[in-house]
């Protein structure tokens, strides 16, 4: 087992297995050795199977119902318009000790979606992340992936049919390692490629973001941008070799903190071309399926995010598409919007 401070309020321990995905920025959630193959073709990485496909071909009346798996609960019926949710919260409520962070949160993040999360600081925001990326445990409510409950911190083997990948705020790269070798981590670590493969795979996913001949560089040798880089790289990475690449969510946890406004602008400009609906930096489609940003920054939910959800107190209070954001007339999001001292928000 090992420890992790969560948010500098309460130590967190998760599996060891664990430890090592979630520290090179992605909670892996593929098929274990234990579970049965789900999809005989193979499936692009930027698609999601459809929702109820047998293994015969043949389409089922339940949600994916071919997934095995102790720590999850049975399938629930999908509702009627909801086979694109990939990731869902139904009343999630989380504390530290005396403190309440989150007050019953619900949303839905569909497939293709670019969503942001956004309000004060101390809200809940980098917090929800944790919860869907499987760092925290909500005290009540419910986290769904693709229709099947998550149960507590579970292991990267224990659930299937989505890859979540947590981008962190401070990139979190291995000083002792070299890009080469923090981006290629978890193929290093858990799979049978040959090392000249992943080598290949590493320059491909440091190609996509923009970077090129820093793969023997330290992290020390790289300016804040560059870190975010190659954070974003590393957490784009999958192992080929595998029969079906499942669809991938990316979590970003405040991705332009500390940098300057044009490494601001490359960084978004990123998020957005790794996506399904984008072209990455060489002009080859985006892998990512969906993903949610976490920001402060007006400048990342205007260039990197379609939908708002806005956080306050451990609740939201508004929902809207980003084009709605300097024209709502909720008192939360003016003063937000405004940067103004006068409003609902105290400091």
């Amino acid at each position: 087992m090992a420890s992790l401070s969560s948010t500098g309020v309460a130590p967190l321990i998760i599996p060891s297995d664990s430890l090592r995905s979630v520290l090179f920025g992605r909670t892996m959630l593929y098929s274990g050795s234990r579970q049965k193959k789900v999809h005989d073709k193979i499936i692009c990485s930027c698609m999601a199977p459809p929702q109820n496909l047998r293994n015969d071909g043949s389409f089922a009346t339940k949600f994916n119902d071919s997934f095995k798996s102790g720590e999850l609960s049975r399938v629930r019926e999908p509702d009627y318009g909801d086979s694109d949710v990939l990731i869902e919260c139904r009343d999630v409520h989380k504390s530290f000790r005396e403190k309440h962070i989150l007050r019953g949160v619900n949303f839905k993040i569909r497939h293709g979606e670019a969503v942001g999360i956004i309000g004060p600081s101390g809200t809940g925001k980098s917090t929800i992340l944790k919860i869907i990326a499987g760092l925290l445990t909500p005290d009540k409510g419910e986290v769904y992936i693709r229709g099947r409950k998550r149960a507590g911190l579970i292991s990267d083997e224990e659930i299937s049919g989505l890859r979540i990948g947590l981008v962190f705020q401070s990139a979190a790269l291995f000083d002792s390692l070299t890009v080469r070798e923090n981006v290629g981590f978890l193929l290093y670590e858990n799979s049978s490629m040959p090392g000249d493969q992943i080598s290949k795979l590493v320059t491909e996913s440091l190609a996509a973001v923009g970077l090129k001949d820093v793969e023997e560089r330290m992290p020390s040798e790289l300016s804040g941008g560059m870190k975010k880089r190659v954070a974003l790289a590393r957490s784009i990475i999958c192992d080929t070799s595998k029969k079906a690449i499942e669809p991938e969510v990316l979590l970003y946890d405040e991705p332009t903190a500390g940098l300057d406004p044009i490494a601001s602008t490359v960084v978004e400009d990123l998020i957005r071309s790794v996506h399904m609906k984008g072209e990455d930096a060489v002009g080859k489609p985006g892998n990512i399926a969906s993903y949610v940003v976490v920001t402060h920054q007006h400048s990342t939910i205007g260039r990197a995010v379609d939908r708002l959800i806005f956080l306050h107190e451990g609740k939201i209070v508004w929902e809207g598409m980003t084009h709605e954001f300097t024209t709502s007339t909720n008192p939360f999001v003016q003063q937000f919007a405004a940067g103004s001292l006068d409003g609902p928000i105290k400091y």
